[in-house]
């Protein structure tokens, strides 16, 4: 019996510093409320090293426990209690890591206005684009905290069942099944959100180019 772990949910973030210009058009003002997104969103990227610990911390939790086998009861009890405390932590930096990308949001949904006001036909549809990515990359980052949660109830479940006296080893695999079809869940919205990414990254930095800006990139 074996249970996956969840590899850490990538943000891949542009760092841009844009020169200094006389007055401000709309595209520099889109930039700025664009950009400090990106700053809002560092509580979400600092939480992904913990998450993995965690996670990696629970795995060895999790095949010592079925090292041990169902017979060491006293030890399985103690190993699951554990357990059980490390997806109260990850649960804890789901909260935060949510918070971070909701502010994000905020903060990028005052440019939805901003676009009407460009004259420019290409600029404003380059734009517009940028905005629907941003939109679908945060659709599907609810996708994936939906999952992410969904596979910690199952994980609960199990280390909840692993302290039954009674249970039997057919229900124990049964679950042990369902928790790997959750994760493959948790994987592929992943995967969707890291090519969301990447796509309004893209969109973004043409936008910054057909625009005109003075943008630096690092």
């Amino acid at each position: 019996m074996q249970i996956k772990i969840i590899p850490t949910v990538v943000f891949v973030s542009i760092i841009l510093l844009l020169g200094a210009c006389s007055g401000e058009s709309t595209p520099q003002k889109m930039y700025e409320h664009m950009e400090s997104a990106v700053s809002l969103e560092d509580t979400f990227a600092e939480q992904q090293e913990p998450l993995v610990a965690l996670e990696e911390e629970e795995k060895a939790l999790y095949e010592e426990i079925i090292n041990l086998g169902l017979d060491e009861l006293d030890q399985v009890k103690e190993l699951s209690q554990e357990a059980l405390g490390k997806i109260e932590e990850r649960q804890e930096i789901l909260k935060v890591e949510k918070e971070s990308i909701d502010a994000a949001k905020e903060e990028f949904e005052k440019v939805e206005p901003m676009i009407e006001e460009i004259e420019e036909e290409d600029v404003k549809e380059k734009a517009e684009q940028v905005y629907q990515a941003m939109e679908d990359r945060y659709n599907a980052y609810l996708a994936l905290h939906e999952s992410y949660n969904a596979s910690l109830e199952k994980d609960r479940e199990l280390y909840e069942m692993l302290q039954d006296e009674e249970l039997e080893e057919e229900t124990l695999k049964n679950h042990i099944t369902s928790v790997n079809e959750n994760y493959d869940k948790v994987l592929e919205a992943n995967e969707l959100f890291n090519e969301k990414t990447d796509e309004y990254n893209k969109l973004k930095e043409e936008f910054y180019e057909i625009a005109e800006l003075n943008v630096e990139y690092e």
